[in-house]
């Protein structure tokens, strides 16, 4: 390996960039089987390394998902990526110990996302539900302390746990912003993102319909990348002020959004404190410029009772309670 050059290594399951230097040792790991070939990644790399790689959707169904490439000539092991990644799928390492630059120099922030779990009047009899909807099996049963415990590392903040459990768990997402169905514009027959969701905000319903429960979206964007309806893309470009310096930029946006089957939009996201002018650029490339528009949050609110039927098993659930609560003496519906 010469030296200060970057090389790629892939296999089936992981992408790996290693970079060996006099004084760093630098590596990037993505793990593919958690990836799901989201807009975040390339989005806000700033020197546009991470692209879109494979993807095939054949007879409405998803026969192998996107998932990224990075161009070693372009990485600069910024750890922006890392970052932003909403399935925890890339990590970093300096020296052999776990390193972001971008967070250590104090240019990026830290992402503020979080879930915790009350016990305290938590009906048991839901426990199976919370952990069979769990996408990435973040939570545990601790017998020994008699809890569930939330794996941080793997908890994708998608909100179905709370759903399941009836607000025993409480999440935070990062992200803001809002996800939006046309039905009719989709490609007859085409269910390829619901298959590439990673939580239960796209999937199909009983009768092979597509439904959208847009409380569960992590504003990841899969769906977009993989939907067969392709965006038009523009340039436009923009003047950002950060810390007294004044630089204008191009940037790339969607010219059709409204036009397309499935359309993500993220507008307002929840950080530590930082000053920076790559994260207003970064801000930039990843949120959607119409950032004013809160009234779209009241269309987020869903009846409880359907995102119960978004769960898998939730139908069932639901079923289970009312009659438990039927059976209670002197119970009765207002």
């Amino acid at each position: 390996m010469r030296r200060g050059t970057a090389v790629k290594q892939r296999s089936a399951d992981s992408l790996v960039l290693e970079r060996k230097m006099v004084t760093h040792h630098d590596v990037l790991t993505w793990d593919l089987d958690r990836c799901v070939g989201c807009q975040l990644g390339p989005h806000v790399c700033p020197k546009e390394a991470i692209t879109h790689l494979g993807g095939a959707v054949r007879d409405g169904r998803l026969a192998s998902k996107l998932l990224v490439d990075v161009d070693p000539a372009k990485c600069v092991f910024c750890g922006m990526c890392v970052v932003m990644c909403p399935v925890h799928a890339i990590s970093m390492t300096l020296n052999d110990e776990p390193v972001i630059p971008v967070q250590a120099y104090e240019a990026f922030p830290e992402l503020v996302a979080s879930n915790t779990f009350e016990p305290a009047g938590f009906d048991w009899s839901l426990m199976q539900l919370v952990l069979d909807n769990c996408p990435t099996e973040a939570i545990s049963y601790v017998e020994e302390l008699e809890t569930l415990e939330i794996d941080e590392g793997r908890c994708i903040h998608c909100r179905q746990c709370e759903v399941a459990s009836d607000g025993a768990f409480e999440v935070v997402q990062p992200w803001e912003g809002t996800v939006v169905l046309r039905r009719e514009r989709c490609v007859e027959g085409c269910l390829a993102c619901a298959d590439i969701c990673p939580t239960q905000a796209l999937r199909v319903d009983d009768t092979g319909e597509l439904v959208l429960s847009d409380y569960y979206c992590i504003k990841c964007g899969a769906c977009v990348q993989v939907c067969p309806v392709a965006p038009a893309i523009e340039e436009y470009e923009l003047t950002l002020r950060s810390q007294g310096v004044t630089a204008t930029k191009t940037f790339q946006r969607v010219a059709n959004s409204r036009e397309l089957p499935i359309w993500v939009e993220r507008w307002r996201v929840k950080h530590t404190p930082v000053q920076s002018g790559a994260w207003v650029a970064a801000l930039v490339r990843l949120a959607d410029e119409k950032a004013g528009m809160l009234e779209l949050e009241h269309k987020r609110a869903i009846k409880r009772r359907d995102l119960i039927v978004a769960l898998k098993g939730g139908r069932e659930a639901q079923t289970r309670k009312a009659e438990r609560r039927a059976a209670l003496p002197g119970t009765w519906e207002g």
